[in-house]
């Protein structure tokens, strides 16, 4: 069957059974493999998206739920949280071994789209669904906190 999906702002049509994991589609069909499979029971993270600018877990959603909505993937994101998350990234030296590192950075993006100002509570809520292996998560939250201020002006 085919299924029309907007993926990073491009009409895409694919050949596939709709209860096909969104992750599979992106991943197999359209080559964007920056998201990651980890658990396949969205208890990690790493396959995180958005889906109309919500953080969705893509190992577990249909592809058929995502025909009609805007995704996005790491490999999309863009404009200033993006920036912001990526330089406060690399200037807290959060990655280890980097797998988790696109589903955290999505969550992230998600939460200072809608919080310019979390609080550690807020960051660690957020956060809480996202798995690092390398137990970064201190790093993790500076970064957020450094992302933010940076958005605000402020010092980093």
């Amino acid at each position: 069957m085919a299924l029309d999906l907007e993926v990073n702002g491009r009409r895409v049509s694919v050949e596939v059974d709709p209860a096909t994991p969104l992750l599979w589609v992106l991943r197999e069909n359209l080559g964007l493999t920056g998201t990651k499979f980890g658990c396949g029971a969205a208890q990690c993270g790493a396959c995180t998206v958005h889906v109309d600018g919500r953080a969705a877990r893509s190992c577990v959603m249909p592809a058929s739920a995502a025909a009609g909505r805007r995704v996005t993937t790491i490999e999309g994101v863009e404009g200033g949280v993006a920036k912001a998350l990526v330089s406060a990234w690399i200037e807290e030296d959060v990655p280890q071994c980097g797998y988790c590192q696109s589903g955290q950075v999505m969550s992230a993006a998600v939460l200072l789209a809608e919080n310019a100002s979390p609080s550690d509570a807020d960051i660690d809520a957020c956060m809480s669904g996202n798995v690092c292996r390398c137990a970064t998560y201190v790093r993790i939250r500076r970064a957020i906190h450094r992302a933010a201020a940076s958005l605000k002006g402020g010092p980093r």
